[in-house]
Formats: C-alpha cells, sequence, structure tokens
C-alpha cells in the first residue's frame, strides 16, 4: 500500500525568529519513499539541514517576523499489515546491550527512572522478561490512564501522568518508557505519523502521534501505548531518549501557533495527491 502524509503548520512571529525544525521522516524510511519528501517554507528563510545527535534530520532556519507557514507532504510504501508481535523477544543482560542502547535505560526530561524504580519491580517483577513483560506494562498505562487532549501539558512528566492518571500520547508513552527503563529495558520515544489505516476514524483532529521503542531481542520494537494495539502504518520521524529530544518545532523567540494540520491516509497507487 502507499501512505500519503504531510503537514501544514503556520505560525505568526512578532519578530525575526529562529527555529529548529525536525518534521522529515527518519533516513531508514529512505528505501520506502516513492516521491520526494517535499518541504515548503513561506515566506522564504536561510536554513541549513543537519542530522542531530540521534540521526533525526532537522532543519535550523531564520525567519522574518510575521506569519511563518511551513508545508511538506511524501508518499511512503508500507507492508499493509500491522507491527508485528515478536513474543520470543528476549531482554538482554545489561552487560551484554550494546553501548549505543545504554542512554535508553536512564532518567531523563520527562521519564524520572530513579523515582519510579520500586513501583516498576512491585507491579512487573515477577512477571515473565521479555516481550511478555513489556506488553503487560502497555497493559497496565493504557487501564491507568485516561486519554484526554484537554488535559495536555507540555511539563507533565511520567511520575506527574502516573499520579494524575490522565494524559494524551506523549504522556502514555512517558510513563511506559520510564517503567520499561526501571525494569532495566532500553526504551526510547518517537514521534512520527500515525493514520486511522485499518480501523474506524477517530472524528477528532489527526496529530502527530508518539509511539515507543524497546530493545529486545537485538532489535527495537514499536509499541503504540495509548492504543495499546499493533497498528498499520506507523512511520517515524524522529526518536530520542523523550519527547524534549523530539520537539517537532523549537522556536527562540515569541511565536503563537496560527494553523496546525496533520494528514496520514492510505492511498491508491495511481491516485494523485494535493
Amino acid at each position: 500500500m502507499l501512505i500519503h502524509c504531510g503537514y501544514d503548520i503556520a505560525y505568526t512571529l512578532s519578530a525575526p525568529t529562529v527555529l529548529v525544525l525536525a518534521l522529515r521522516l527518519r533516513p531508514e524510511l529512505d528505501s520506502r519513499l516513492r516521491s520526494q519528501e517535499n518541504f515548503r517554507v513561506t515566506p522564504d528563510a536561510l536554513s541549513v539541514p543537519f542530522l542531530d545527535s540521534f540521526g533525526n534530520r532537522c532543519v535550523r532556519l531564520t525567519a522574518p517576523a510575521g506569519l511563518l507557514e511551513l508545508s511538506g507532504d511524501v508518499l511512503v510504501e508500507d507492508g499493509g499489515w500491522p507491527a508485528p508481535v515478536v513474543a520470543n523477544a528476549c531482554e538482554h543482560d545489561v552487560a551484554d546491550l550494546p553501548v549505543s542502547v545504554l542512554p535508553y535505560l536512564l532518567p531523563s526530561r520527562y521519564c524520572e527512572v530513579d523515582l519510579m524504580g520500586q513501583l516498576a519491580w512491585n507491579l512487573f517483577g515477577d512477571s515473565q522478561p521479555g516481550w511478555s513483560r513489556v506488553q503487560k506494562i502497555c497493559d497496565w498505562v493504557h487501564g491507568r490512564l485516561r486519554f484526554d487532549y484537554g488535559s495536555a501539558r507540555a511539563t507533565r512528566t511520567a511520575w506527574q501522568t502516573c499520579e494524575e492518571r490522565v494524559g494524551v500520547c506523549r504522556d502514555f508513552t512517558h510513563l511506559a518508557i520510564t517503567l520499561c527503563r526501571s525494569l532495566h529495558i532500553p526504551a526510547r520515544y518517537v514521534s512520527g505519523y500515525l493514520g486511522d489505516i485499518g480501523v474506524p476514524p477517530d472524528p477528532t483532529a489527526m496529530d502527530f502521534a508518539a509511539c515507543m521503542e524497546v530493545y529486545l531481542g537485538d532489535s527495537w520494537h514499536t509499541f503504540d501505548v495509548r492504543h495499546n494495539a499493533r497498528r498499520i502504518g506507523y512511520l517515524p520521524i524522529a526518536y530520542g531518549r523523550d519527547a524534549a529530544d523530539v520537539a517537532l518545532t523549537t522556536s527562540f523567540g515569541p511565536h503563537q501557533l496560527s494553523r496546525f494540520i496533520v494528514k496520514t491516509c492510505e492511498v491508491q497507487a495511481n491516485a494523485a495527491v494535493a
């Protein structure tokens, strides 16, 4: 299948402002692209592309005061199957982990491993290690929290999410990541596209989605904690330790969001896309 995804975002800037954007798909998806990944800035602004320390594709630009419009889209080939269940994927002893995954065991801005370790071991210490344990964590988080866009708060941490029992997809993800890390399972935060493919359409406006990836059996595996289901067509944009590492837009000056549209849908191979 082909998935058409993209965005149309606008900010009103009160003064010339530097922004860092992370809106392009991860390099690992390059072989699946079936069109050029467009990136448009209006008005034209001096921009410098770069890879951040996690290998995410970023752009730094200096925009003039006024309305700044950002848009992009791309066609991506997808197998059309839900993310697989790898029931025999095993946990690794910390001594055997690749050094590149060790940062995903540590506390980070939104993931207070140092505060939640005892709770994690009390809840899941006796569970079967590996895939089954991670799924039990996802089940627990999904059952404990109530999803509510109206309760979104940019500063909410995993510990606060656990106490308040409400949040959006980033909060579900942060809490599950923190519990996994507390049990010595490397876990990282991933932002990306996730459309309503193979499931009933969600009547609310589409947004970028947060998921968790865990390192089991020498590979990273995706878990959608908010829906607690294996979904079709998750397309990662950026990953890091938590949401602080993968901000889609970072503005170094006053700004006001004027428009925010995200689209992700299945299209026919010969269909024209706007």
